[in-house]
């Protein structure tokens, strides 16, 4: 019986542990983004860490409801690696978030640029730079 156990909550741990996190190359441009101040937190990671405790806690608040289940029925084992996927999902929606924000962002300021260009309330050496600028801001 405990083999069984062992195994489903192994199983169990690579199946969620590897489905929530940030890959390599995420993981750096989220570094990146967080340095320049351009990240965006709609998500505490370590509220989803603490919140892995509870039965299914830390991947429910990570909005992955199939694991958060999962996690549930495998309560108490899985507060061996629910805090874990409660923190990294929490990481994986701050990143798609702040991607999402920093398009919108360029775009609405690139849209400002370029309208000033046409009124003539600035020339193209100075839009050129401000896109420029702009660009340089919001790289990761």
């Amino acid at each position: 019986m405990i083999k069984k156990i062992s195994i489903v909550a192994a199983l169990s741990y690579f199946l969620t542990g590897c489905a929530t996190g940030l890959n390599p190359s995420e993981k750096i441009e989220y570094r990146t983004m967080e340095s320049k101040g351009i990240a965006v937190t709609e998500k505490s990671p370590a509220t989803g860490a603490w919140l892995g405790i509870l039965p299914g806690g830390g991947s429910f608040y990570a909005e992955e409801p199939g694991f958060g289940v999962l996690n549930l029925l495998l309560w108490p084992v899985s507060i061996f690696w629910d805090p874990v996927s409660g923190y990294e999902g929490s990481e994986k929606i701050n990143y798609q978030v702040s991607k999402v924000q920093i398009i919108k962002i360029k775009q609405e300021q690139s849209k400002k640029i370029n309208r000033e260009l046409q009124d003539g309330v600035i020339s193209s050496v100075e839009a050129k730079r401000q896109l420029e600028d702009l660009e340089d801001k919001y790289s990761y």
